[in-house]
């Protein structure tokens, strides 16, 4: 019977990682979230009761705190997603993604190297990080496992940074670790600063559409259900010490995917074909802003066996639909009223 700690479980991917993991395998979930802006219980309303899962509110950075965390549960397992990751918000607050993305990361590799006290069998310190850490690609390439690190904004750095520490911790003290670097994720239930629950959300409501630049950089789109499956995937049949690639072979023009955006929500709303359209605006580049990034996922294809279960316009149309299905939510998160949740609906138990 495994005992898994999900760090960052009420987070955007974290939270389908839960209902993933709960829904395909008989073990013991706990997710670990500070709930901080993006971390929203909301997202688990379904599996809040489940059998197999429990929640512990608490920071990566407080090590004791995690070390209880890890006793009390007798956590056989950790998939680390726990970070910031808004690349905007690291330029204008860097420390802050140093603090959580590196330090807090440290102090779980040191907390698990504690617990476990070198009995690692059976046991998996599993890192979920980026592809921005590889930098910036041209007109032609991918990104692999090969690829050398070259980090462009505060955000990517500390990823890097984090990368560099989980793998030092398997060959300095021979912690099992596994790792994958992903491709930009969506899907329902995503924080509205994000690119396409941006969109969504300002085209319903009438309001500008802001497009860094010219809208020519480009992203390669992996659907987060089909992220989730790949995290199965490696934790499973992964090779100890191994990272994975894993993309959505998916790359849209920041500009195209809007265009695309406004296109489905004219048809779904009923508006008049390209009404939308006239809602994008061009503004300032974002700093450093990386031109493209692309991923080569053949490792874990060939490997394991992984591949994307749908197109990025199936996707994209079942997440328009979860977004319009879900208007409470949306409202409740760009009010700031899920804040709340937590004390709702736990602190009364």
């Amino acid at each position: 019977m495994k005992n898994i700690l999900i760090t960052g479980g009420a987070g955007f991917i974290g939270s389908h990682l839960v209902r993933w993991f709960l829904k395909n395998h008989d073990y013991t979930i706990i997710n670990l979230d500070k709930l901080t802006y993006a971390g929203n219980l909301a997202n688990l309303t379904d599996v809040q009761n489940h059998k197999n899962y429990r929640f512990e509110k608490a920071d990566i950075c407080d090590f004791s705190a995690i070390k209880s965390i890890l006793q009390k549960h007798q956590i056989t397992d950790v998939i680390h997603l726990a970070a910031e990751s808004h690349v905007d918000r690291s330029i204008s607050n860097p420390l802050q993604f140093v603090n959580t993305n590196v330090i807090g990361t440290v102090n779980l590799l040191n907390a698990c190297k504690e617990f476990w006290a070198g009995n690692f069998e059976g046991k998996c310190f599993y890192h979920v990080s980026t592809d921005e850490v590889y930098g910036s690609l041209g007109d032609e390439g991918l990104f692999m496992e090969t690829t050398a690190y070259d980090p462009r904004s505060p955000y990517s750095a500390s990823k890097a940074s984090s990368d560099h520490f989980v793998n030092a911790y398997h060959h300095t003290y021979g912690l099992p670790i596994k790792m994958s670097n992903c491709s930009n994720n969506y899907g329902s239930f995503q924080f509205p600063e994000k690119l396409i629950p941006l969109m969504i959300n300002n085209i319903k409501h009438n309001k500008p559409l802001p497009v860094y630049g010219k809208g020519l950089n480009i992203r390669d789109w992996l659907w987060v259900v089909d992220h989730c499956s790949a995290i199965d995937t490696i934790f499973h049949k992964g090779k100890m010490g191994n990272t994975y690639n894993v993309g959505g072979l998916n790359e849209w023009k920041n500009i195209d995917l809007v265009n695309l955006l406004c296109d489905i929500m004219d048809r779904k709303l009923g508006r008049e074909n390209g009404e939308s359209r006239k809602l994008i605006t061009y503004v300032k580049d974002r700093a450093g802003h990386d031109m493209r990034y692309a991923i080569d996922a053949t490792k874990l294809s060939a490997e394991l066996g992984w591949n994307p279960s749908i197109t990025f316009e199936e996707g994209l149309e079942q997440t328009v639909d979860w977004y319009l299905a879900n208007e409470v939510w949306l409202e409740n998160v760009t009010s700031g009223d899920y804040m709340n949740y937590y004390e709702n609906q736990y602190q009364k138990r």
